[in-house]
């Protein structure tokens, strides 16, 4: 089978963890022949070292990615066969999936901002529910993260739910890091560069609308004034539109208690996140969510907003509130810093579900996917 794995190059994102979870499940597995492609003007460059760590030679096409799915949304030309070789199902990991001559097709659809919330969207973006439809219609299974996303695209897109497959994400360990001692590369102190270490609210990823961290900003300001030592963390690399985060930071009157760190190694990240108080996830939106599970496994209380697929992917092992709303939100926060009965339960709980999140379960509903999709190969 061949999967493409452009979701590697750059800086890692769901996405990115996504595809290199789910790679590195399937080598492990002796019922497949895997072959990796990406397609993008620098993809064998930008593949080199992540494909590299996980023993991936890949196959690229180096033409601009937009070029192709814009090709790919009119026409059936050409087949990826004559990139990957002969296959019996080709899975393309975000939204975009190549024609075929005779293979089955599988499509990941991660979610569905860019008809929910299109103006939160890239323009790129925009154009993945008409590829989607365009694959589905082809033949293509579909496969999504939740039966949050299950529901959007069998009501959005008007396609078969018989296609679309629920197939939930997995979950790395967690890295072995201390949190003293690591490197920011802030030119702050970082919460964890002393001994005692300040407490901190956490919330990882971009920075970009669809995170809502200006509404964080806005409730760690009301908390912040009754915790004199508590700081907020806000680590992840910039997104577009991260203007309106630098407005909230500069009007909340906390200004000098928020730490902004970019994008971090995986050690570094995983230091830093088993030294938070509790991790605030304040999405608008989302088709799955993996910050939350990351805590639950590292021991760290989670309060997140009740937004797309959260709910269903963090059970009852989450404090959960309405999406936007700041005292709510501002409230479970101080909940759970000050309330070390339901500090323990949270904990205890988030452990246990983030346990029942693994790659290998995750590839073996893949693979179930793809033997389907191979069998009755490309439709149309």
């Amino acid at each position: 089978m061949a999967l493409d794995v452009l979701p590697l190059a750059g800086e890692s994102t769901g996405v990115g963890r996504f595809c290199a979870g789910l790679a590195g499940a399937l080598l492990d597995r002796n019922d497949l022949d895997l072959r990796a492609y990406a397609i993008a003007r620098h993809a064998r460059s930008d593949l080199a070292a992540p494909a590299g760590a996980l023993g991936l030679g890949v196959r690229t096409w180096a033409v601009q990615a937009r070029l192709a799915n814009a090709l790919w949304s009119r026409v059936s030309l050409p087949a990826v066969e004559w990139l990957v070789g002969r296959v019996d199902v080709v899975h393309g990991t975000n939204y975009v999936v190549p024609p075929t001559r005779h293979a089955g097709r599988v499509v990941t659809v991660h979610d569905l901002t860019a008809l929910r919330y299109p103006q939160m969207c890239l323009p790129a973006s925009l154009a993945y529910p008409r590829l989607v439809t365009r694959a589905a219609r082809g033949g293509a299974f579909v496969h999504v993260p939740s039966r949050f996303v299950r529901d959007e695209v069998v009501e959005l897109l008007g396609l078969d739910a018989e296609r679309v497959r629920v197939v939930p994400h997995g979950l790395d360990e967690p890295a072995r890091a201390e949190v003293a001692g690591r490197s920011t590369g802030s030119s702050r102190p970082s919460v964890a560069d002393s001994s005692r270490a300040a407490p901190y609210v956490l919330a990882l990823g971009a920075v970009e609308p669809r995170k809502d961290l200006p509404t964080l900003v806005m409730a760690f300001a009301e908390i912040a004034r009754r915790h004199d030592d508590l700081e907020l963390v806000v680590a992840g690399p910039d997104g577009w539109a991260s203007s309106s985060f630098d407005a909230a930071v500069a009007a909340s009157g906390a200004a000098r208690r928020v730490v902004r760190i970019g994008y971090l190694p995986e050690a570094e990240r995983a230091s830093l996140l088993a030294g938070a108080t509790v991790l605030a996830y304040p999405s608008l939106y989302e088709g799955f969510g993996f910050p939350p599970l990351e805590a639950m496994a590292a021991g760290v209380p989670v309060v997140a907003t009740a937004a797309g697929a959260v709910p269903e992917v963090v059970g009852a092992a989450a404090e959960l509130v309405p999406p936007g709303d700041v005292p709510a939100l501002a409230g479970a926060l101080e909940r759970v810093i000050d309330d070390e009965v339901l500090r323990s339960r949270l904990i205890g709980a988030g452990r246990v579900r983030a346990a029942s999140f693994t790659w290998a379960s995750a590839a073996a509903g893949m693979v179930e996917i793809y033997y389907e999709a191979a069998s009755l190969g490309r439709a149309g």
